[in-house]
């Protein structure tokens, strides 16, 4: 067996609810291996700055962390901006008609959405000819040590049911639709694109559970509203968590809108990106037929 390709680029990924709740999104951050090196050393000097560990969406909570999660993401526009990255973050709603299933079945349908994301990141929005080193968080519904596994193999049935990701991929599979060469899980303190993907992936859908009580939260700091005077006070409770995560939302908003990134907060009523090739993709997952439905159990 010929020696593998020598790896060009690499994807990190992570999963924001992926079984609970009404929306859940999958994370993908994509950049050549060149770039790495100083992504890695950017991320940690500003983590360092911050006073976190890392930088992750559940423990996005308070101010430290609001200042961190920020400076990140100032970081990924500066970094997508210069062509030196990609976030990418698929988004389904449970109860459009692909996935108000009964009995439906959340880690088959995840790895649909793994499917769509490698299908159009990889292979469209870098050269075609890329060679993938893949690291998924590894807090993770999929067992991808398994699935990595399966490259080594010298089983290379190509197979072109469902499941996507099961025990029946081959490798052929992998390496011909998105050069993937190897698949590396990954902890998120010590990957920074593990953490990007999930920060991304986690602001995703908390701005389209949220939305409705953030525009009221936003309208409500707005001087010209008259709140936050003498004798007014906000119209929205919202717990000290909501509070930080929303500074993050409307950073991230202020950010694309600068580096007109066509990132859009209002369409969708959560973060949308309407142009998919925009280097800041948050990207609804929208039924394609009738026939379009989630696996079952």
């Amino acid at each position: 067996m010929s020696a593998p390709s020598l790896v060009t680029h690499v994807g990190f990924s992570d999963e924001s609810h992926y079984n609970t709740g009404r929306f859940r999104s999958l994370g993908l951050v994509t950049l050549p291996v060149t770039s790495l090196p100083g992504l890695t050393q950017k991320m940690q000097a500003l983590l360092l700055e911050s006073d976190v560990r890392e930088s992750k969406w559940k423990k996005l909570v308070g101010a430290k962390e609001r200042f961190a999660a920020k400076e990140v993401c100032r970081l990924a526009v500066e970094e997508a901006c210069a062509g030196r990255l990609r976030v990418d973050v698929l988004v389904w709603d449970t109860h459009d008609s692909r996935h108000n299933q009964r009995r439906r079945d959340d880690i088959a349908n995840l790895e649909r959405m793994y499917y769509h994301l490698f299908r159009n990141v990889m292979r469209s929005r870098w050269s075609v000819d890329s060679v993938w080193r893949f690291c998924p968080d590894e807090q993770t519904a999929i067992n991808w040590n398994a699935i990595a596994g399966s490259l080594a193999s010298a089983s290379v049935r190509l197979v072109d049911e469902q499941p996507w990701f099961g025990q029946n991929v081959g490798r052929l599979r992998l390496v011909r639709e998105f050069g993937i060469q190897e698949i590396e899980p990954a902890r998120s303190d010590e990957e920074v694109g593990v953490q990007l993907a999930d920060l991304f992936a986690g602001l995703a859908v908390f701005s389209r559970a949220t939305y409705a009580k953030f525009e009221t939260w936003r309208a409500a700091r707005d001087p010209q509203m008259g709140f936050g005077r003498e004798g007014n006070s906000s119209p929205v409770k919202v717990t000290r968590a909501e509070e930080e995560r929303f500074c993050v939302v409307q950073e991230l908003d202020r950010l694309c809108k600068l580096r007109r990134l066509g990132v859009s907060l209002t369409i969708m009523k959560g973060l949308y990106t309407p142009q998919p090739s925009n280097p800041i993709n948050f990207w609804p997952y929208v039924p394609q037929s009738d026939l379009d439905k989630a696996p079952t159990k």
